[in-house]
């Protein structure tokens, strides 16, 4: 029997509603993704937003009237889902934690991905186990430690 190639890894789009400025190209931004997901996946769209549509975003679907970094939507049939990051919120969140920005967007991206492949932070048990997931993905992307 004639073993046919795996379909390739779904597509990632990346959507820019807001100035690229300090927003890392679409190529790295897939390529954080990518680090994060199997080899097969289903598509992942990566939308960069401002504050105001993460607040929206965020009070309608978690009832915080705030923006927020990295908001996460399911997806169902071929498609993985959806990535909502909002860039000043990543900026402010960086410079605060005196992190390399380029660092925590890659954090966020991997955080945001972990999050559609079922990992979560609700119990401590979990944490700890999507932390170090994090720890080790960031670490073959040649990133710091995000939680240190």
């Amino acid at each position: 029997m004639k073993r046919s190639e795996p379909p390739p890894a779904g597509e990632i789009v990346i959507q820019r509603a807001v100035a690229a400025r300090g927003v890392p190209t679409p190529a790295s931004l897939r390529a954080f993704a990518r680090a994060a997901l199997p080899a097969r996946h289903g598509e992942l769209t990566i939308r960069v937003v401002g504050d105001d549509e993460s607040r929206a975003l965020n009070a309608g679907y978690r009832g915080k009237d705030k923006p927020t970094n990295v908001l996460s939507f399911p997806g169902s049939a071929g498609i993985l889902g959806d990535l909502v990051i909002c860039a000043p919120v990543v900026a402010r969140e960086a410079a605060e934690q005196d992190k390399p920005l380029r660092a925590h967007w890659a954090h966020m991206v991997v955080h945001g991905c972990l999050h559609l492949r079922g990992y979560d932070h609700e119990h401590e048990r979990d944490a700890q186990r999507m932390e170090a997931r994090e720890r080790r993905i960031l670490k073959e992307l040649g990133f710091a430690d995000p939680y240190q």
